[in-house]
């Protein structure tokens, strides 16, 4: 068994989590409410810039269907990834491939997100690439978990 294994979690793992804990710790500057939400998304623009090759063309597509299909969302970071929330809950996020050593990048929607379809539903999507239909869908998609 590796070290990771027997401590639980792997060292991408442990890296969200202080990603995470960043985030939550990060100072509060006194902001208008437009400044706020100006900061947070360059700091989703920016993260997604980070990403490598095809996932950061993927997610600069995803970025520009979710805010244009669902201005309401609010970007931010969490755990290190671009996310979306609605209402103050996460609705849904982008994880690079890098992330965790994935072989693709996962598109992936929390509770907050109204997808139910009888008792079995997706909550996450691999993309490896975008043409318009899958855009089509993304937007279909999109709409949906925000409850249009």
């Amino acid at each position: 068994m590796a070290d990771d294994e027997q401590q639980g979690f792997t060292s991408a793992e442990k890296a969200a989590m202080k990603e995470r804990a960043a985030e939550v710790r990060a100072p509060k500057k006194r902001m208008t409410k437009a400044e706020k939400a100006a900061a947070a998304r360059a700091a989703v623009e920016e993260k997604i810039a980070s990403y490598e090759g095809a996932d950061q063309e993927i997610a600069q597509r995803l970025h520009r269907i979710i805010t244009t299909t669902a201005p309401e969302l609010e970007p931010k970071t969490w755990y290190g990834m671009p996310a979306y929330a609605l209402d103050g809950s996460i609705l849904c996020f982008i994880q690079d491939a890098a992330k965790f050593g994935a072989r693709y990048l996962t598109f992936g929607f929390n509770d907050a997100a109204k997808l139910d379809d009888g008792t079995l539903w997706a909550t996450s999507f691999a993309i490896t690439a975008l043409d318009e239909k899958l855009e089509d869908q993304l937007v279909k998609l999109v709409a949906k978990a925000v409850g249009r």
